[in-house]
């Protein structure tokens, strides 16, 4: 069998990183496997298609920033790579994220539909069903689920600085991705499969696949961090995050902050230079480390991994702490809970500071470190969950 993946970016990032663990998995089971990206350069596949270059990214963008037309730009990239699927002739064509500034959505599936071939398209955010927007829980729009107009993210990714043509996206991406005969929809939440089933994508077949995380990195391992940072006596609460934003719950460990007891100390790993300067002395600020021993060494040393989210799908951050043996806690918001039980970490009301400082105090008199990482090695192997798509294909190839 022979499968392509198509995603914005090819092992960097999340998404990027999940098509190529894919792949791998592909390799070893011997299928034929090829990753098409559209942004940066390929990592961890020798067998990458890139979509279009850096022009074309650009005018993407410029279409973007001032008609709100994401999606609807990189023709010419498009049809050559089209061209290019024609001729390997996929027997499974997997979409992961067709935003990003390096695809045209209405040439994609004019030749999906005329193809007629089975297309598997996992869900990391809600742009796919929206007339612009990735996210939409932080402000609570529920235009979504009859028709977009007048965004009041018009301005956030995929930002347009001038027009809004939510309405026409919206009532456009209805059109092309519901007229698909062989469509099955994945999503990584039960929290993100719910909105799919209230929005135009609902008569689709859908499943749910959790993501997964390498269990041999990502597990209790032995650090000199706190030595190295002073913080021997410390009790230490941990965060962790790509880019720190409100929606991230940045702000919350400053109120935190205030709160604290002498002998416990936040750690932020994903900050800023700029951030660093506004952090007060009991926050320790990390810029993003490239390596994940030195991340897993970090999850590990901690006591607690707080996870303040206003907005997200299914977090990786919690199932990597989880697998370091440390409990998570975190909002109850998206799926960020789905990975969390009583016996692995504690969810909170959203945005209730309170009830937060007293888990973690109630948190710090628990022994969960052997229940998070059975939990982790249970559900949220990666090998495991990629053999889940691989018997995906399999079944929608028939």
């Amino acid at each position: 069998m022979k499968v392509l993946q198509i995603n914005s970016v090819c092992g960097v990032g999340s998404t990027g990183r999940i098509a190529t663990d894919i792949h791998q998995t592909l390799l070893e089971q011997r299928y034929e496997s090829y990753i098409a990206y559209g942004r940066g350069e390929a990592l961890n596949c020798d067998n990458a298609i890139k979509i279009g270059n850096k022009i074309d990214n650009y005018a993407h963008v410029a279409k973007t920033r001032v008609f709100d037309r994401h999606g609807f730009g990189s023709v010419k990239a498009t049809k050559e790579f089209i061209k290019q699927v024609e001729e390997l002739n996929p027997d499974v064509i997997h979409l992961h994220n067709i935003h990003g500034y390096y695809i045209n959505i209405e040439i994609l599936f004019n030749y999906l539909k005329k193809a007629n071939k089975p297309v598997v398209w996992t869900l990391h955010d809600c742009w796919v069903f929206t007339g612009h927007c990735t996210n939409f829980d932080y402000i609570g729009c529920q235009k979504w689920k009859g028709r977009c107009f007048n965004c009041p993210q018009k301005k956030k990714y995929p930002s347009s600085l001038l027009f809004d043509n939510s309405n026409l996206n919206y009532n456009q991406k209805k059109e092309l991705f519901t007229g698909l005969n062989r469509l099955t929809i994945v999503t990584p939440s039960k929290w993100l499969a719910g909105l799919v089933k209230e929005s135009f994508l609902k008569k689709y077949p859908l499943e749910v696949v959790n993501n997964g995380i390498d269990l041999d990195i990502f597990k209790p391992s032995l650090s000199d961090f706190r030595e190295k940072n002073n913080l021997e006596d410390k009790f230490i609460i941990l965060g962790v995050a790509n880019v720190w934003t409100r929606q991230k719950g940045f702000n919350y460990f400053f109120e935190l902050a205030n709160e604290l007891k002498r002998d416990e100390v936040i750690v932020l790993v994903g900050v800023t230079e700029k951030q660093k300067k506004s952090l007060p002395f009991n926050i320790l600020g990390i810029s993003r480390t490239n390596s994940i021993q030195e991340l897993a060494g970090i999850y590990s040393t901690a006591d607690v991994f707080v996870n303040p989210t206003l907005e997200d799908n299914f977090p990786t951050v919690n199932l990597e702490a989880l697998a370091c043996g440390t409990p998570v806690i975190t909002f109850d918001t998206g799926g960020s809970v789905e990975s969390i039980k009583e016996d692995a970490g504690l969810i909170v009301e959203k945005g209730n500071l309170l009830e937060l400082i007293n888990s973690i105090e109630k948190i710090s008199f628990l022994n969960f470190s052997n229940n998070c990482r059975t939990r982790a090695i249970k559900k949220y192997s990666r090998r495991d969950r990629h053999l889940d798509y691989l018997k995906l294909y399999e079944e929608v190839s028939f």
